[in-house]
């Protein structure tokens, strides 16, 4: 998919509750305060319409950790792929290209999101940790002056003069060397979400220093740590979210 075509395909979905596997949710626009503040979050509360309940778990368990991800698509598969029946692959977050907050389901709650081979165990790490996906088709490989995904050589993202759609980094990132780009939208609801689940659940708004930030971390050091971590750091191959290309520096400025 083009980048120029990802907003009305996020429109549409938001328009009519469906995703890309054709089934339909309740979307809901709701709000709710971040304690400590003045400040409220917006966020879209997203229900399978049929009620299913089965693509995580309810189980509420102690949290220490919220984890970064990014979805490798757009929202229709996103949405699809993070509630498949039964599966038990999911995150309650999602954020749109457009800043909306999706919540699938209630962050206290847990559901496998770090994978087989995971730095201290898919499951107590899903147990303990907060997941929030960004929609964002991640790294981007070059051919001639475009720019395609990972899903086809002929699944254009943009032209190599579209720089707005795309960061360059100064040398390959586990292999890689252009990634999509976040939106502004994203970052500022990415903080405002940030900053309440660290409040609401006690979590330290630290984050791992830079030398390990975009490496896979050893299991003791990334266990014990409270605060905000990647996906990369719990999977040493076939994961790059979120690596350098993300802008760190927001985070780090917006959370003070």
């Amino acid at each position: 998919m083009k980048a120029t075509s990802i907003a009305n395909h996020e429109k549409t979905f938001f328009e009519t509750g469906r995703d890309s596997d054709g089934k339909e949710f309740v979307l809901t626009e709701m709000t709710v305060p971040i304690k400590g503040t003045n400040q409220v979050m917006p966020y879209v509360r997203c229900r399978p319409k049929n009620g299913d309940t089965s693509f995580y778990f309810q189980e509420k368990n102690t949290k220490t950790q919220i984890v970064l991800h990014y979805t490798a698509g757009y929202i229709k598969g996103d949405v699809a792929a993070l509630s498949k029946p039964t599966r038990e692959v999911s995150t309650p977050f999602i954020i749109a290209r457009n800043g909306k907050i999706l919540n699938l389901w209630s962050s206290a709650f847990w559901s496998y999101h770090l994978g087989s081979g995971a730095v201290g165990g898919n499951t107590n790490g899903g147990k303990r940790t907060i997941a929030i996906e960004m929609s964002n088709i991640g790294f981007l490989k070059r051919i001639n002056n475009q720019l395609v995904t990972v899903y086809s050589d002929t699944d254009v993202y943009c032209d190599i003069n579209e720089e707005q759609f795309y960061t360059k980094l100064d040398s390959p990132y586990r292999g890689e060397l252009y990634y999509a780009t976040f939106t502004k939208k994203q970052y500022d609801s990415l903080l405002l979400l940030l900053r309440y689940l660290t409040a609401e659940y006690n979590i330290p708004r630290a984050l791992l220093t830079e030398d390990k930030r975009y490496i896979t971390v050893a299991e003791n050091e990334l266990v014990n740590f409270k605060g905000i971590v990647s996906h990369v750091n719990y999977r040493s191959s076939g994961k790059w979210d979120i690596g350098p290309a993300f802008d760190w520096g927001k985070i780090i400025e917006g959370l003070g």
